[in-house]
């Protein structure tokens, strides 16, 4: 195991990795307690219709795409990651609260810019901190630990939202609300992440190679391809939100829904990812694929039955958790050590930018045709990509 990592944990795992999970913890209970909402305050308060709100999501989506690129050339060029996580996670708690304030949906798309700058800032070098410390037998574990961190702070956000609109708390207010865990994010940064634990790899005299997408290997770059093929056909999170709402799913149940959504993907995703360390990564996230295109399919066609919405939710966001560790994980396993940041930019970069015209087509397609319509094109595009990924991963 590198020694970037710092000293080992009770869990198995560098201790640099289970800070960064505390800190993506916090940081996902801040956000989270405005994404399950955020679709409704556009559509119910401003006004905006599907094509916006999958604008607004499909923009802040690249914006962050683009710097986690830059980001991770700057790690590998020898910027210290603490730096990188730190302007990254502050930018981003600091525009978040203010979408409360927005009078406009163009006021939220601003603020999602800078929302999203924060996070191309800090992905790709925290990552990297996480491939980089931990060894090849245990990179899913890591991984997986660390998603399973994310979407527990996704179960907390959402319950806060809940417990604040439950006691009638305007949902602007809700908003402003997630600057304190966005507090805690910093403190948890600056006090409880040694510097020398994010060494990305050993210091060498020269900078790394230079970027050249000719000279990457054959199979990175197929894995980067069908990755963000895989992200242009993914349905955003906060469509399902609507669609649940379409269905009858009040709007004071959105952050228990979301939360529940969360709890899943936060209990499948550490032992999906470790799992992927036993058995291969093909298996595990061939059968979060395969899941995933049923399941688009079913939503479709559901009816307006409370458990039958409830049930679909769930199981979507636990295809999604299927795949989460075990993915980046194959990126980890085919990055060389001198580029890690940068191969993990790039995997952030694609999927970001097509998620782009991924988001605007999926809403166009349900504001022209209708969800069903929305919902099977999806189904139709995933597993295209899908298939594609798995000729890559069966390659060599």
């Amino acid at each position: 195991m590198s020694s970037g990592g710092g000293s080992g944990t009770r869990l198995g795992l560098p201790r640099s990795v289970v800070v960064l999970g505390a800190v993506s913890f916090l940081n996902d209970a801040a956000s989270e307690m405005i994404t399950p909402l955020l679709p409704l305050f556009l559509t119910m308060t401003l006004g905006a219709g599907p094509v916006v709100v999958g604008l607004i999501e499909g923009v802040a989506e690249a914006t962050a795409s683009l710097l986690k690129l830059v980001s991770g050339r700057l790690a590998d060029r020898g910027i210290p990651p603490k730096r990188l996580l730190l302007g990254g996670y502050g930018i981003s708690n600091a525009a978040r609260p203010l979408i409360g304030l927005a009078f406009g949906w163009t006021w939220v798309l601003a603020l999602r810019f800078f929302d999203r700058v924060g996070k191309g800032i800090r992905t790709s070098p925290r990552d990297a901190v996480i491939a980089a410390a931990s060894g090849d037998d245990r990179r899913g574990h890591a991984f997986g630990f660390h998603r399973a961190m994310d979407n527990a702070g996704a179960v907390v956000g959402p319950l806060l939202a809940f417990a604040l609109l439950g006691l009638q708390v305007p949902l602007g207010h809700v908003f402003l609300a997630s600057v304190v865990p966005g507090l805690l994010v910093i403190g948890l940064l600056v006090f409880g992440l040694r510097g020398h634990e994010t060494t990305l790899a050993p210091a060498a005299a020269t900078p790394p190679p230079s970027l050249h997408w000719r000279d990457l290997d054959s199979r990175l770059k197929g894995l980067l391809l069908a990755a963000g093929g895989l992200a242009l056909a993914a349905v955003p999170e906060v469509f399902l939100v609507l669609w649940a709402q379409s269905r009858g799913l009040h709007v004071v149940w959105v952050p228990l829904i979301w939360a529940a959504a969360s709890l899943v993907k936060s209990l499948l995703s550490w032992p999906a990812g470790a799992l992927s360390d036993r058995v291969g990564r093909v298996p595990v996230v061939l059968t979060g694929w395969t899941l995933r295109v049923i399941l688009l399919v079913l939503l479709a066609h559901a009816g307006e039955q409370t458990g039958v919405i409830w049930a679909l939710f769930l199981g979507y966001a636990g295809a999604l958790a299927l795949t989460e560790g075990a993915e980046r994980a194959l990126i980890g396993d085919h990055a060389p050590a001198r580029l890690k940041g940068t191969a993990f930019g790039l995997y952030h970069l694609l999927t970001g930018a097509l998620a782009l015209p991924g988001a605007v087509l999926f809403g166009a397609v349900w504001q022209g045709f209708g969800e069903m319509a929305a919902f099977h094109l999806a189904a139709v595009l995933t597993g295209i990509a899908a298939l594609g990924m798995l000729s890559v991963l069966r390659r060599g």
